[in-house]
């Protein structure tokens, strides 16, 4: 019985010994995973919960550091900013500023200047950048680029600026024009004179306001919201009727396949056969308009005697047919540095010669809102001293009916002017015939 007392002890004893060696062992082994190590010091540097999701709906670029400047996440728009490159922020002075944040924790906020990535050209990225802390470890980077806005606010200052100009001229001749009748009272044949020139200017300025009214009316309307099938023809009369007198006075000729007054007092006009039946679908109108100035400036920039030519046909193009009306003068042309900005607005080619006729440097301006509002577009050929072709596509009554309903805003699409610029010409076609008027170079008719 000793023995076996013994025994049982000794395995008690041994029981018990291998249970608190066991407890230990699994204390030990919590203090260790609990530990802090040079790994578990590196995955702590994470988002907050709920940053990452914010993050991912912020419109501007976003950038997180930790103690050591590296980028923890940063948005996909601060990749194409080039703002994160090899995993570091790429911006010295952005840079600068989140370790000045860091340190005292102070949210930052500049405006900075980025050469742009990819261009050659020189062009500056506008960005604004503010720097807050996120933690205790980290900082929040987050970028707006203000390149767009610089921009609109740039052309607006230009636009407040041209107008004021454009304004203060006929105002100021007004004045002066005033003055002079008043010290002329007693020479009926000065006040004549005198208030024949404030008619002048009292025009010049009513045009330009009217045609700032139609500017407005074209960028801020929906046309569609209108729209009714309109036919070229009579786009086309209500055109060659607007400047009638004009071509009359220079005896400049009206030729046209789809409509063209007729009788000497007319301009010279004939009737061609041509396309008949014509629709585009739109705001008469603005269509009316836009037209209307095309054929005004072929008038006002041709020398007399000459043709200035308008065409109309019908073209086929994915997703419904288009309508384009060519319009074709014998005019100085326009160089092509002048080309890439005739459409802007206040820009003239010949500033001389648009005094003289009266233009304000609105009307291409106008034409081009015309012609994206309705989904087409204006293109224009032209060679110095051999004359000009505007195109205005637009889409064919049908197509462009069915297709406002499905999309409010189109793209412009690209198009053809018909024109045959190796032999120095513009040609314009019809479906019926192979070729409609051809108008040479400039010359003086008989």
């Amino acid at each position: 019985m000793d023995v076996n007392a013994a025994v049982a002890a000794a395995a008690a004893i041994a029981g018990v010994l291998t249970g608190v060696i066991a407890m230990l062992a699994f204390r030990w082994s919590e203090r260790e995973q609990k530990r802090p190590t040079r790994s578990s010091l590196h995955t702590d540097a994470v988002l907050p919960p709920g940053v990452d999701t914010v993050l991912s709906v912020l419109r501007s670029s976003a950038v997180v550091l930790d103690e050591a400047d590296a980028v923890v996440k940063a948005s996909s728009a601060a990749y194409a900013l080039g703002l994160v490159r090899g995993g570091k922020l790429a911006v010295e002075p952005m840079l600068q500023m989140a370790r000045d944040t860091r340190r005292d924790g102070e949210i930052r906020q500049v405006e900075l200047d980025l050469p742009r990535r990819g261009t050659g050209r020189g062009e500056a990225l506008a960005v604004s950048a503010r720097v807050a802390p996120l933690g205790s470890r980290l900082v929040l980077l987050l970028v707006e680029d203000l390149t767009e806005a610089r921009r609109i606010e740039a052309v607006r200052r230009d636009f407040v600026a041209n107008v004021s100009h454009e304004l203060k001229t006929p105002v100021g001749a007004l004045s002066l024009l005033s003055e002079a009748v008043m010290d002329a009272s007693d020479d009926p044949e000065a006040v004549q004179r005198f208030a024949g020139r404030m008619q002048i200017e009292a025009t010049r300025l009513t045009s330009l306001v009217q045609e700032l009214i139609d500017l407005s009316r074209v960028q801020n309307d929906d046309p569609l919201e209108d729209a009714e099938p309109v036919r070229v023809d009579e786009l086309v009369a209500e055109a060659v009727d607007r400047c009638r007198h004009q071509a009359g006075a220079k005896q400049i000729t009206m030729a046209s396949n789809v409509w063209a007054p007729e009788g000497p007092d007319q301009g010279g006009g004939r009737r061609a056969d041509g396309p008949a039946g014509l629709r585009v679908w739109g705001n008469r109108g603005q269509l009316a308009a836009a037209l209307g100035n095309l054929v005004e400036n072929a008038v006002n920039y041709s020398p007399a005697r000459t043709r200035v030519g308008i065409a109309a046909r019908s073209v086929n193009a994915p997703g419904g047919n288009h309508i384009e009306i060519a319009v074709t003068d014998q005019g100085i042309g326009i160089s092509d540095k002048d080309k890439e900005r005739i459409f802007e607005r206040f820009y003239r080619v010949d500033p001389a010669r648009s005094r003289a006729t009266g233009g304000t440097g609105l009307g291409l301006a106008i034409v081009k809102h015309v012609a994206a509002s309705h989904g087409g577009e204006v293109t224009v050929w032209s060679a110095e001293g051999q004359g000009s072709t505007f195109t205005l596509r637009l889409p064919e009554a049908g197509a462009a009916r069915d297709r406002a309903h499905q999309q409010p805003a189109r793209e412009t699409r690209a198009g053809g002017a018909g024109l045959d610029e190796e032999a120095g010409r513009s040609t314009l076609t019809s479906p019926e015939s192979t070729a409609y008027e051809t108008l040479p170079a400039p010359e003086v008719l008989p």
